[in-house]
């Protein structure tokens, strides 16, 4: 399985990412500048990671969604590429078209650092296949706009055809207004494409995905990839 992994002015979790895709892979990512204009051949994945690109001026990844590169990532996935984009590169995807609805400043305007239990709301998916039943991950969330909202007509839609990948909830898998951290509609934390080819969400799977950092809940997202993309 190959992947890559985009690198914006201000992306802090590019290394991070890079290291939870090798583990779960045995190869390195490809790390591509954000001035690249197209991306390396033969590629199974491309992954946008965590951090503050451009600073978040404007809108928070409405800069890095026009970087050079970007063209050749919505071109990948049009063509039927896996990308994953987690927190700015969620926002980032969201800025480009791939996926829909918008990320909001969070409910209490607060920075919110800590960890959060997610339902598994889809094992229908290349990202989420590994979690077989289902269950409730404890994973990381670290960011200011996180709130995500789509219109009722088209959270209807997400939901019918089960594109929300994770939700927020509490330990037990309860999902409440509680254990919701920044006011997501619907307590959605991921979402995906219509092909189900792109994914993007506001926790760090790649923060706790090796026992060494404190868990590894995160890393079945990386063990799904590689499971669901590797050569037969």
């Amino acid at each position: 399985m190959k992947t890559a992994v985009i690198v914006f002015p201000g992306s802090n979790c590019d290394r991070d990412l890079a290291r939870a895709l090798e583990q779960a892979t045995g190869r390195p990512a490809t790390m591509v500048w954000h001035k690249e204009t197209a991306l390396p051949g033969g590629l199974d994945l491309v992954a946008l990671p965590g951090g503050f690109s451009f600073g978040d001026y404007l809108r928070c990844g409405a800069i890095a969604a026009r970087s050079p590169i970007m063209r050749a990532v919505v071109e990948f996935a049009r063509g039927g590429g896996h990308v994953l984009g987690i927190c700015n590169g969620f926002q980032v995807l969201l800025e480009t078209g791939l996926l829909p609805g918008a990320l909001l400043r969070n409910a209490g305007l607060n920075f919110v650092c800590r960890d959060v239990h997610l339902n598994v709301e889809t094992t229908d998916s290349p990202f989420t296949g590994a979690w077989h039943n289902g269950g409730v991950a404890r994973i990381p969330v670290a960011h200011h706009d996180g709130n995500y909202l789509v219109d009722d007509s088209l959270l209807d839609r997400l939901h019918g055809e089960g594109r929300v990948a994770f939700t927020y909830c509490d330990a037990m898998g309860n999902v409440t207004d509680e254990s919701n951290p920044n006011g997501s509609v619907s307590n959605i934390a991921g979402v995906l494409s219509a092909n189900r080819r792109v994914l993007g969400m506001m926790p760090h799977p790649e923060r706790l995905s090796d026992p060494a950092l404190g868990g590894s809940d995160g890393a079945k997202l990386f063990e799904s990839l590689a499971g669901a993309l590797a050569p037969a």
